[in-house]
């Protein structure tokens, strides 16, 4: 299994959020954000490690290396709670199994809180990489619908899900 470990947001991670910001990366949410909604989110990710309703963590590799992130926040979706998760790598290490083994690590975190029963992911129906990690993180597809990411965009998305009061799945 790919090793990397998943760490609290940090003060000193905004430049790998920009770094995030690439129109590559972003292609499958909305496109880049700008400086000013870069910091924004910033800020909000760093608030989450004080200890927020959800989380952000930075995607780290053995060697120190911080390559992505992930992270999930409480929502309501169909008249439930439910925590959404979210993540992305950086192009250089796509592929390699990073997003799979983060995704599974802030599983495992939203798992320990016990305040939800199901996490869900909403990755855009044209993304079969983010398709991908929640199938191999033991995601189940219920369905295609239409969601809306960011504010005032419709996209179409499959909706997984995960039974967080189940055990973990592995390779």
């Amino acid at each position: 299994m790919t090793q990397v470990r998943i760490e609290s947001w940090r003060e000193d991670d905004l430049d790998l959020l920009r770094r995030l910001n690439s129109p590559d990366t972003r292609r499958h949410t909305g496109g880049p954000e700008t400086d000013e909604q870069v910091l924004a989110r910033h800020d909000r990710y760093v608030r989450s490690a004080e200890g927020g309703p959800g989380c952000m963590f930075t995607v780290v590799l053995p060697d120190g290396t911080r390559v992505g992130s992930v992270g999930y926040w409480p929502r309501e979706w169909r008249d439930q709670p439910v925590y959404e998760l979210g993540w992305a790598v950086l192009p250089a290490y796509r592929g390699q199994g990073l997003a799979t083994a983060a995704v599974r690590a802030a599983l495992d975190a939203a798992r320990a809180r016990r305040d939800r029963r199901h996490a869900h992911a909403y990755p855009s129906v044209d993304n079969p990489a983010s398709n991908a990690v929640c199938r191999k993180a033991g995601f189940t597809l219920l369905e295609e619908t239409n969601f809306e990411y960011p504010p005032g965009h419709l996209m179409r998305v499959n909706d997984w899900q995960v039974d967080l009061t189940a055990p973990p799945t592995s390779d």
